[in-house]
């Protein structure tokens, strides 16, 4: 299927955006009629910069307020309309879009609306042109699709047909169902956007909050499946307006919008195979929807490594000590040294290879990789680099392992290793172990388990992106934002899991310049891990043998455990334990979640203590303020 982004989509001049949307692969635009009124260049000069680069104009847009007018606004439409034919036959595209009319001027009259869009199409055809009407979510008189269809099956001309949006659709939570039972031929163009579940005029949401598909909250998927479906055979198209994604590089835009179309396609194809009826079939048999290997499964993670310098390696060395960890190896070959409790693996780099040195000179001492169990190591990889992750190389020593691994947009990396590769085996081969896997001195003091999450720090135009990463490359689902109030400002925060919970990331952005978290994303990638996750088998043994060997954590108010009693039915024995220790405390109707925090290790990353009791599946996020506002206040006691 070809695929097309509107030039609005991405920020900088005409041919920064033909550029960028080359670059990324894209067949196609659509071009916005204020990025060519604003280029300093003719008509012809964008259509051979365009057709050098292997993109054809697949739509020009937007021809607003034409349909439904009186006669003598009606002929005036019509001269404005044969001038823009004119400039369409210089650019050689061949398809204009008519949004429905938002003007107050606009008669409630289907049959004349029909009749002037079939006189504009009879005019248009004299050109070599088609008319796409779309229905917009605002319009006067049509705002469904199914209003725009009555009115281009009531013009009856062949040159007259539909466009279908995912926003105005699913914005006003009108049924796509019907779409499949259209004539796919007279569905000339398909526009696609996603978009987060905001309580706003609908024009204000169209015009700032839309995203690709996968980033946001509509069944996009169910939307374009309706298409297929019904037989449309033109391109898969993204008409995005986006005020974060127009002032940020648009390269790394375009890059997400390839990925965006990608995942919804690979989404169909998936689905038509599921379904299997005479339909679907069909449909797969023409070809046209890529195919990627398989969602990958996820089994938790394998390992988590850190980049540090050599002061900050044996700082790190004390403080995992402190926490109960072992030391257990050294890399047959590289400065790195491997660390074990229960079943979580730390990996402590000293900037053995060049994406660890960057990752160091943006982040200081930082998480810089992960590895990730999945169903197949070699399989997932595929399927990232398909969708535009670039693959990561690492020198590896004779005999060593070689993970298919990716860089993760912002820098870090992912290392995809396969479940059925036990610890022993991924290991013992790049290791010198002192305690291999079952030694007894392997044992976990600190009664820490298993990695529990990640919490990322992401800057605001990373959001998006990492979402739709998560979701497309490693089949995350996103759950609902909370915003949680730092000293400094808001933070927006939520969680993304795999539908085992065997990974599960939470991401977190501030609009504030002077929060930690902004602080944390601020640098170059505008990705880092803010904190790490620990499940322990009882959290009050943990904290207190922590704090035996030396380990600081987060002091937590009182006036915070004051208040438990007033919001949860709880002993107040309870508490007070949970106040000497200083863990803090959640409950919804699943379960229970207790938790505490390690003062951040140089100022760039901490731990956090979990135990999760019953089937308690959040975070304890309004907790966050708690843990803010004690680090806020040791930090900087008398900040204004």
């Amino acid at each position: 299927m070809r695929r097309s982004i509107a030039t609005v989509s991405l920020s900088g001049t005409l041919p920064e955006k033909i550029d960028a949307i080359a670059a990324a692969g894209f067949d196609g635009i659509e071009l916005f009629e204020p990025d060519f009124t604003h280029f300093a260049g003719s008509a012809h000069e964008l259509r051979a910069m365009c057709a050098d680069r292997g993109l054809a104009i697949e739509l020009f847009q937007p021809f607003r307020d034409f349909e439904g007018m009186a006669d003598v606004q009606h002929r005036r439409n019509l001269d404005r309309a044969e001038r823009k034919f004119d400039l369409m036959s210089a650019l050689g595209v061949r398809l204009m879009l008519v949004c429905s009319n938002t003007s107050p001027l606009a008669l409630p009259d289907v049959d004349l609306a029909a009749e002037q869009l079939r006189e504009l199409a009879q005019r248009a055809a004299q050109r070599g042109i088609r008319i796409a009407y779309e229905a917009l979510a605002w319009g006067r008189h049509v705002k469904l699709w199914q209003q725009a269809w009555r009115t281009v099956e009531t013009g009856a001309d062949p040159n007259l047909g539909l466009v279908l949006d995912s926003f105005h659709t699913l914005s006003l939570q009108d049924d796509p169902s019907g779409i499949a039972r259209l004539p796919g031929d007279k569905i000339f163009f398909v526009q696609m956007a996603d978009a987060p579940r905001l309580d706003l005029n609908v024009i204000e949401w169209a015009r700032h909050h839309r995203n690709f598909p996968g980033q946001g909250q509509f069944d996009v998927v169910g939307f374009f499946e309706q298409a297929v479906r019904a037989g449309y055979t033109g391109p898969l198209s993204l008409e995005i307006f986006n005020d974060v994604f127009r002032e940020s590089p648009n390269r790394r835009i375009a890059v997400d919008a390839m990925r965006s179309l990608q995942w919804l396609e690979a989404q169909i194809h998936d689905r038509l195979v599921a379904a299997g009826d005479a339909v679907a079939r069909q449909r797969l048999q023409e070809g046209r929807l890529v195919a990627l290997p398989a969602m990958p499964q996820c089994h938790g993670l394998a390992f988590i490594e850190f980049a540090v310098d050599d002061a900050s390696a044996q700082a790190l060395d004390v403080l995992l000590g402190q926490m109960g960890f072992q030391r257990a190896g050294r890399h047959r070959s590289k400065p790195v040294v491997l660390y074990r409790q229960g079943h979580i693996h730390f990996v402590v780099n000293r900037l053995a290879h060049a994406l660890a040195r960057e990752h160091f000179a943006a982040h200081g001492p930082s998480v810089c990789a992960i590895g990730v169990r999945v169903d197949d190591a070699h399989a997932a990889c595929e399927r990232a680099v398909q969708m535009q992750s670039a693959r990561f190389d690492p020198a590896e020593g004779p005999g060593e392992h070689r993970l298919p691994s990716i860089v993760a947009p912002g820098g870090g990396i992912v290392h995809f290793i396969d479940a059925a590769l036990g610890d022993a085996d991924l290991f013992e081969t790049d290791f010198e172990l002192e305690h291999p896997p079952g030694d007894p001195t392997g044992a976990s003091p600190a009664d820490l388990e298993t990695v529990d999450h990640l919490v990322l720090a992401l800057a605001p135009d990373r959001v998006d992106t990492w979402v739709l990463f998560g979701r497309a490359v490693l089949g995350l689902q996103a759950g609902d934002s909370i915003d949680v109030a730092d000293p400094y400002g808001l933070i927006r925060n939520f969680g993304m899991a795999d539908p085992g919970r065997q990974l599960r990331l939470v991401l977190n952005v501030s609009p504030s310049q002077r929060t930690r978290t902004a602080r944390a994303a601020n640098a170059k990638g505008g990705v880092v891990v803010q904190h790490i996750a620990l499940n322990s088998r009882d959290i009050f043994s943990t904290v207190q043998t922590l704090r035996a060997r030396g380990v600081r954590l987060v002091p937590i108010s009182g006036n915070y455990h004051d208040d438990l009693c007033s919001r949860f039915d709880i002993a107040p024995a309870f508490v007070e334990r949970m106040r000497d220790a200083g863990i803090l405390f959640d409950r919804n109707a699943d379960g229970d979640f207790l938790h505490a925090y390690t003062e951040p290790f140089h100022e760039r990353f901490l731990f956090e203590i979990v135990q999760r009791v019953g089937g308690y599946d959040a975070y304890g996020t309004l907790n966050a303020p708690a843990r803010m506002a004690a680090l806020a206040q040791q930090r900087a006691p008398t900040a204004p």
